[in-house]
């Protein structure tokens, strides 16, 4: 499959994904505050109607993240679902009647033109998928304390720091359910299913989804969505840019003077996903806020 297929399928994921944010973070508003971090907020979505279809928006577009990362490197597909904030960003000012301002769409400009650059000069190339013992062991022994030590500081904490820690464990976790992904799609590609189900990935896959999506509805719920929200999206490609490296071996294959450029993509693209989440989150409160209002008037 060519590079340019891979790279529409990543993008039909992104906008999935914005649907998904959108909607499912609408879900959480009318859940008590002292219901955070716990399960009765999680069976309380479950009797949502929003939630649901937030959470079928979500899952379509991991669908097409499974189909990208099954032909494409973790390199090349997780940078650009951050695109998703391009999508998110005017679906969130369409329904709260407000217009793009001319920033927001120059930040949206400057993340398009960084990832543009970061795909087609850094020209990202898949590696093994074959991952050694110590490179697991590497995973576990940085993922876990991380994971865990966030968990424990949002339990004993409220408001954005809650929602920050929360985020922070929510963007490494989102980084591994990528590596998983890839793990089990090639597995499956490779062997069928008898080699899908005699791998380990498939079931990391699903543990770590569902802790990952708890945490992160109670990040939605802790806190205002322009902390946990860029956190997020910013540390879901980092983590899986790493994973990648660090367990399939993947990398760039930029030579020359076009390695300059490298550095200025990443920035740009950095600095254009915090600038567009936090104005995405901010859309997103004030819907959150009159969707909390008809709910009450109802």
């Amino acid at each position: 499959m060519t590079q340019a297929v891979v790279v529409v399928l990543a993008l039909v994921a992104a906008l999935c994904a914005a649907i998904g944010i959108v909607v499912r973070q609408l879900s959480t508003r009318h859940v008590p505050a002292d219901e955070g971090m716990s399960a009765s907020m999680f069976t309380s979505l479950l009797r949502n109607r929003i939630w649901w279809a937030g959470t079928g928006a979500a899952v379509l577009g991991y669908v097409f993240q499974a189909l990208a990362l099954s032909f494409g490197s973790l390199l090349l597909v997780q940078p650009l679902l951050v695109s998703c904030l391009l999508f998110a960003l005017p679906i969130s000012a369409r329904i709260v009647g407000e217009r793009v301002t001319r920033a927001e769409w120059g930040w949206a400009l400057l993340l398009t033109a960084g990832l543009a650059v970061f795909v087609l000069v850094g020209k990202p190339r898949e590696g093994h998928v074959d991952p050694t013992v110590l490179s697991w062991i590497l995973v576990a022994a940085v993922c876990i304390p991380l994971i865990v030590g966030c968990i424990a500081g949002a339990a004993r904490s409220l408001g954005d720091r809650r929602a920050v820690l929360l985020a922070v464990a929510v963007g490494v976790m989102f980084g591994m359910i990528a590596l998983f992904t890839k793990l089990s799609a090639r597995s499956f590609q490779t062997g069928g299913l008898a080699a899908l189900l005699s791998n380990p990935a498939p079931y990391l896959l699903i543990l770590v989804s569902v802790v990952a999506t708890v945490l992160q509805q109670s990040a939605f719920h802790a806190g205002s969505l322009q902390t946990s929200v860029p956190t997020m999206l910013v540390l879901e490609p980092i983590a899986a840019v790493l994973l990648g490296i660090l367990v399939l071996g993947e990398e760039l294959t930029v030579h020359g003077p076009a390695i300059l450029a490298l550095p200025v993509a990443v920035a740009a693209m950095l600095a254009g996903t915090v600038a567009l989440a936090r104005d995405s989150a901010a859309l997103d409160e004030k819907l959150a806020h009159e969707y909390a209002e008809s709910e009450v008037a109802q």
